[in-house]
């Protein structure tokens, strides 16, 4: 235990600075792992849950139609009760939360938030709402990854990392998509590159889809769509697909966000039983739009030129998807994107079909649906692309593919003016996730790297010890006086003022001093400083009366100065 904590101090101040390192990326993988357990629990329990009333996993069109209707509204009754139980005030839930925690709290995850994600989406997705995996699983991630960096006391510049981490690790295992689930993280929830980052999510991120190909195999959920090639005279007609996608992403948003704002003022338990009363509706009629993707998947490949069929699932899935997430029903939105982008590009393959002679390439217009309205609806081109390609392993995909993701993004973007689904909840919300030029490069760097020693600590002084000290006081060597009042103790600066003691004043100026825990970042730094541009402040490990250090505002004016000449 001695050597530990021995030990542990030169790894704090180590991760302190935004640099590679070998522990970064061990620990990384260890969180990964963390991540990857969770997520494999949660996969199981679902899988467990549903096979006790359907015939296969995901598959509601095989359960008695009593069932059918009976499993949303108990499900609704039960997500209501663990959120009673947890706290209503810990229900934010979902990407947008993690991408708000990630930017102004570092990725640390509050426990109730976490248990009601858990717990809540393990019972929405096994009773058929049309969510997402993906939404609980970034939330477990970054919470079983971040706590690696809280149990260690590690500095918050580096917890985001592993919360990072944790979030690749837990895509990955819930999707078996390693490359996508590091682009989707850089490029989604961090939404920088900078390889000290890169590197730990990239091992986390393998970490977790080895995890879960032990348990569930090397197996892809796409596996089963047939893939050609498709000849360079489609690429016209596939800038027409990417058109639609993007239209029907902004459909989408739009309408997701309409259910948001005509609710929300409904308690909670009501939004859920309205969620739970038309998903049993709908998924009486339409079994087969309930659930995640899994469902749409099969009908695309079973049915590809049944358009009544194909036409009835996507706009039963639409609607579902749209009423589950919009009454704050747990889960995510990529898994529902990617089944109603499945089941519309099998839809818009019958056109070509009817020219060719065969519905051959179905299946690759259904994944081509995927990814471009998950590239129009989410914001994220590239993680797109990377998840088509994983999913499906068929590296013919690539070209249309860009084609497809390219067209739907601008349209979406230029012609719809339509935002990433997550930056409209988080300003729905009126929950912070932008961060000022100097704050986004101060959160990046520890108190511990820039700690300076340069200080001198006296208890109590009297006038004459004080004097003293301050006429020997060489600069940059701070004078730091530490007062023992009855209530608390409280910390100055001393300093001569020539100011003062020309006015007659005392010469000596007083400041008082605030302390930081170590793991803060130079961005806590700086929001104590910036008013008065001057000062220092104390930062402390784990007695807030016992000084370890200080950091000056030359200090933090010299980083930013040196990061992007922002002061």
């Amino acid at each position: 235990m001695r050597r530990w904590r021995d030990w542990l101090p030169g790894l704090q101040r180590r991760l302190a600075l935004p640099q590679t390192s070998l522990q970064l990326c061990l620990l990384g993988m260890l969180g990964g792992l963390i991540a990857a357990i969770l997520i494999i629990i949660f996969r199981l329990a679902i899988i467990a849950i549903q096979l006790v009333f359907l015939d296969k996993a995901d598959d509601f069109s095989s359960a008695d139609p009593e069932i059918v209707w009976l499993l949303p509204l108990g499900g609704a009754a039960i997500i209501g009760l663990i959120a009673f139980i947890t706290g209503y005030r810990h229900y934010r839930l979902g990407i947008p939360f993690v991408i708000h925690r990630i930017k102004t709290q570092y990725g640390i995850m509050p426990f109730r938030n976490t248990l009601n994600q858990f717990l809540g989406g393990i019972v929405a997705l096994a009773s058929g709402f049309s969510v997402g995996r993906e939404g609980p699983s970034v939330h477990l991630g970054a919470y079983g990854a971040s706590t690696v960096g809280r149990y260690l006391q590690l500095p918050y510049n580096s917890i985001r990392i592993l919360a990072g981490c944790g979030i690749a690790a837990a895509i990955s295992a819930s999707f078996n998509t390693p490359l996508a689930a590091v682009i989707f993280v850089m490029e989604v929830v961090l939404r920088e590159y900078r390889i000290h980052v890169f590197i730990p999510i990239m091992l986390a991120s393998v970490v977790g889809a080895l995890a879960t190909q032990l348990v569930f195999g090397h197996d892809r959920e796409l596996a089963s769509l047939d893939i050609v090639a498709i000849s360079i005279w489609h690429f016209p007609y596939l800038i027409f697909c990417g058109i639609v996608f993007g239209g029907v992403a902004f459909l989408f948003n739009q309408n997701l966000m309409r259910m948001f704002r005509w609710f929300k003022n409904w308690p909670l338990l009501l939004r859920l039983a309205l969620a739970g009363i038309i998903t049993a509706a709908v998924g009486f009629l339409i079994p087969d739009a309930m659930g995640a993707e899994t469902g749409a998947i099969f009908h695309a490949v079973n049915n590809p030129t049944d358009v009544q069929l194909l036409l009835v699932i996507f706009i039963g899935k639409l609607v579902l998807t749209i009423v589950a997430l919009g009454l704050g029903v747990p889960g995510g939105v990529i898994g529902p994107v990617f089944g109603i982008g499945i089941v519309l590009g099998t839809l818009l393959a019958i056109i070509p079909a009817i020219f060719i002679g065969d519905s051959s390439t179905a299946g690759t217009y259904a994944v081509l649906g995927m990814a471009g309205l998950m590239a129009a609806t989410l914001h994220a081109p590239l993680a797109a692309l990377l998840a088509v390609i994983e999913l499906a392993s068929n590296q013919q995909i690539i070209l249309p593919a860009m084609v497809v993701i390219v067209t739907a993004y601008v349209t979406t973007v230029q012609f719809f003016n339509n935002k990433s689904i997550f930056m409209m909840q988080l300003d729905f919300l009126q929950m912070p996730y932008k961060l000022a030029p100097a704050d986004d490069i101060l959160q990046k760097v520890g108190v511990l790297a820039l700690l300076s020693k340069e200080y001198i600590l006296l208890n109590d002084p009297d006038d004459a010890t004080l004097r003293q000290q301050l006429a020997q006081l060489q600069p940059p060597v701070q004078l730091l006086l530490r007062r023992n009042n009855a209530d608390d103790t409280e910390f100055v600066a001393a300093s001569y003022d020539v100011s003062l003691a020309l006015s007659g004043d005392s010469a000596i100026r007083y400041q008082k001093v605030t302390g930081l825990s170590h793991q803060c970042t130079m961005a806590e730094v700086f929001a104590l400083l910036e008013e008065n541009r001057e000062g220092l402040v104390y930062i402390y490990q784990e007695n807030p009366h016992e000084p370890i250090g200080i950091i000056r505002w030359d200090q933090v004016r010299g980083l930013l100065v040196k990061q992007n000449n922002l002061l």
